[in-house]
């Protein structure tokens, strides 16, 4: 199989990049195919432009980044996701990805004159999985903070294109606990993808 990670935080010691690792490995183990898309290493303009805008009415993107992802993605059987979640939701250039990326006549299109119903593009991509870190609760940032992952990646992004299998692993309060519970949330990372089929 095919995997593309999409992997967005900028700092080296991050427990995003342990994550990193230990899917990586647990890959590897399983001997998928691994295309890894480091929008921070990429130096990944995530702003959209008049340009892009207008690109997005034409179904025709302009920035290069876009098209260079268009075509790994196109070869992709499982997409990864993996960042953290600052202020309820995603960083910037994990939200510029989705603006760019996930774009009409890129990654999606319309099925009807209205524009009201969509279709995946990326016809080999049979599922896909998202990895966030952050501090706060699970309850908390579920009934207080209204779930604004789920909300705006899993259900207004990836389901509304037509993507039914989706997965979000969350690890909460990372910076609260032990180091023994961080090690072992890596050992299982590597062993749930060590069995991805």
């Amino acid at each position: 199989m095919r995997v593309a990670i999409i992997f967005n935080h900028p700092y080296e010691g991050s427990y995003c990049n342990a994550i990193l690792t230990a899917v990586t490995k647990g890959l590897q183990t399983a001997n998928h195919e691994i295309d890894l898309i480091h929008l921070d290493k990429d130096n990944f303009n995530p702003v959209m432009t008049s340009a892009d805008l207008k690109a997005f009415r034409d179904k025709k993107p302009v920035d290069p980044k876009v098209t260079e992802y268009k075509h790994r993605l196109q070869k992709a059987d499982h997409l990864i996701f993996i960042f953290p979640i600052w202020w309820e939701l995603m960083p910037a250039m994990t939200k510029g990805f989705i603006d760019k990326v996930i774009f009409p006549g890129v990654a999606y299109d319309y099925t009807n004159k209205a524009n009201t119903r969509m279709k995946p593009l990326f016809e080999q991509i049979k599922s896909v999985t998202l990895i966030t870190t952050m501090n706060t609760p699970k309850m908390l940032y579920k009934w207080i903070f209204g779930n604004a992952i789920k909300k705006a990646f899993m259900l207004g992004t990836f389901w509304k294109i037509g993507y039914k299998k989706r997965k979000w692993i969350s690890l909460n309060m990372v910076k609260m606990v032990s180091d023994k519970k961080r090690k072992k949330w890596l050992s299982d990372m590597e062993i749930r993808f060590a069995k991805l089929n």
